[in-house]
């Protein structure tokens, strides 16, 4: 699960391969990987992902993807979760504020605490 992050620093906004002109100077990135309740349940993963859509309302927040898990027999792949987000933000001080609004905190109650057994959550510079 380390190299997660790792997989992501190399995406832009717009989900191709970064060259180092196209990076956001401050830009922060913030993965939420999660486990159902249910695991695989296709319900409860598109209410997550179509729900992810309504935190590109909050300020600071540049880009918000969200999909299920792609299976791999790659041994270096965690094939084990359901649903992952990724949200690009302005800076850290957008990324600390995005905890505490309205609709980030809506959503972590009526859909992640009901349909979220587990979730991991990593934050890194684009520095």
């Amino acid at each position: 699960m380390w190299l997660l992050p790792v997989l992501f620093a190399g995406l832009s906004c717009s989900g191709r391969h970064a060259s180092p002109d196209d990076r956001l100077p401050g830009a922060v990135t913030h993965i939420v990987v999660c486990w159902l309740k249910t695991p695989g349940d296709s319900a409860a993963r598109d209410k997550i992902i179509e729900s992810s859509g309504a935190l590109r309302d909050i300020p600071g927040v540049l880009s918000v993807s969200a999909g299920r898990m792609l299976p791999s027999t790659r041994p270096v792949v965690d094939s084990t979760y359901d649903v992952a987000l990724v949200l690009v933000f302005r800076d850290e001080a957008a990324l600390q504020a995005y905890d505490a609004h309205p609709i980030h905190q809506a959503m972590v109650r009526d859909v992640v605490r009901p349909l979220v057994s587990r979730f991991v959550v990593y934050d890194f510079a684009g520095d």
